[in-house]
């Protein structure tokens, strides 16, 4: 079902998505603010101080008994890199009213639970509690320290901060280790009431429920309502706003001690005219996003030069990744190969079949967007942050119209940015 949008405040949307396929409700809050350098390492560490303890519930202890109380809801958050932002996430999930044993209001005390975590910290003194930060900087180092130990991880990490060297793109969405010893429990809770004025808030309340009631819950929450408006930071990224231009392309070299070589390659689509990204996505399925693509069939399974090969399309910043794990030795043979699926893209040799299978590929996924609570709210997330509208059938819709000449079209104005290859 289409999402019901109402902005509480200015910078501040409430999103209600009823549905009764699910025995629960899942509720998300969504903080949007841009990615800066000087504060990657802060944003990723709050919503883990955050979940250490509210004023109400002051202890994760005390967080955990609550929620087993609510017939074991569950919390969860995270950070993620969303184009040129920086997106703190929060989730609660309770049952539904309707699957409670005895008459509750659960969905109230869901949406009291989750802004009490989020917007009302448990301080000491004006500040964070030492122990909660403290403990939080160690867990978050060994995170940041564990991305080398994934080497496909590392050389997309790698190719990305190549690839946006100096753009706020390029910065790893956990931070850096090195900023860790500047963080104290004074500075960080500085820079969380800045966060709370200036950045956007969405707030996803997804379930069976009715939607006016959500919406008066949420307005009338103490915490809902000491927040003020804001004229929100945060970066739009969509068709408009991702105009590039050809460059010179580069090849990264690293070496480690790996069994593997891996190869990035990472393109710009020179495209920015509205609704391209339908055209972008049908091109990035036939060309390696799934077992039918040019790169799967020709690199790894014709060629046998690849342990896996795919490519994706990165939808906010117009770019696409291919990816390949292969012999070392096999290095220049593999690029070769792949450039040849570019070519072929760009030379329209696909046939209608393939581009049929593709359209089915994505539609298919589409469908299953639904299926999903956070699945959808992510879907609904993605149009707010690059300023789209499209519900999952009118998507579809679009999906369908896209022509063969389109993609040949589109194919003509990829361009290599970064090779990067991590070898021993």
């Amino acid at each position: 079902m289409k999402e019901q949008v109402k902005q509480i405040k200015e910078g501040i949307k409430l999103h209600v998505i009823p549905t009764d396929k699910f025995k629960t409700n899942l509720l998300a809050v969504f903080i949007t603010l841009p990615l800066k350098r000087e504060n990657v390492t802060k944003d990723a560490l709050l919503p883990a101080v955050l979940r250490r303890g509210s004023k109400k519930l002051s202890s994760q202890e005390e967080i955990s008994k609550f929620l087993e109380n609510m017939y074991g809801a569950s919390f969860d958050c995270g950070v993620e890199k969303t184009g040129d932002n920086h997106v703190l996430k929060f989730y609660l999930e309770a049952l539904n009213d309707s699957y409670l044993p005895k008459p509750e209001n659960l969905i109230k005390t869901s949406i009291d639970a989750l802004l009490e975590i989020v917007f009302n910290p448990y301080q000491e003194n004006g500040k964070f509690k030492e122990d909660f930060v403290n403990s939080e900087k160690i867990n978050l180092k060994q995170i940041i320290e564990s991305k080398i130990d994934s080497k496909d991880l590392y050389a997309i990490v790698r190719c990305t901060e190549e690839m946006y060297k100096g753009q706020p793109y390029s910065l790893y969405k956990y931070g850096y280790v090195e900023d860790l010893e500047q963080i104290t429990a004074e500075n960080l809770y500085e820079h969380y009431e800045q966060v709370i004025k200036t950045a956007k808030i969405d707030i996803f309340v997804s379930g069976n429920f009715s939607a006016d009631e959500v919406i008066k819950l949420v307005q009338e929450n103490e915490n809902c309502n000491k927040i003020q408006a804001r004229k929100a930071e945060y970066h739009v990224n969509n068709e408009q706003t991702e105009k590039k231009e050809a460059k010179p392309e580069q090849i990264k070299e690293e070496k480690m001690d790996v069994a593997q070589g891996k190869i990035v390659i990472g393109l710009d689509i020179l495209e920015s005219d509205l609704e391209s990204r339908f055209v972008a996505v049908l091109y990035n399925t036939i060309l390696g996003d799934s077992a039918n693509s040019k790169l799967f069939q020709n690199v790894r399974e014709k060629a046998h030069l690849a342990y896996s090969t795919r490519s994706s399309y990165i939808k906010p910043k117009n770019t696409i990744f291919i990816r390949a794990g292969i012999e070392i030795e096999n290095y220049e043979k593999a690029l070769e190969i792949i450039r040849q699926q570019l070519e072929e893209m760009k030379n329209g040799n696909f046939s209608e079949e393939e581009l049929e299978n593709a359209k089915k590929y994505i539609i298919s996924a589409v469908d299953s967007i639904a299926e999903e609570q956070d699945t959808e709210i992510t879907y609904y997330l993605g149009q707010e942050l690059s300023a789209s509208s499209y519900t999952p059938e009118e998507y579809k819709q679009k999906i369908e119209a896209v022509s063969k000449e389109q993609i040949v079209q589109i194919a003509g104005k990829v361009s290599i940015n970064t090779i990067f290859f991590l070898r021993n």
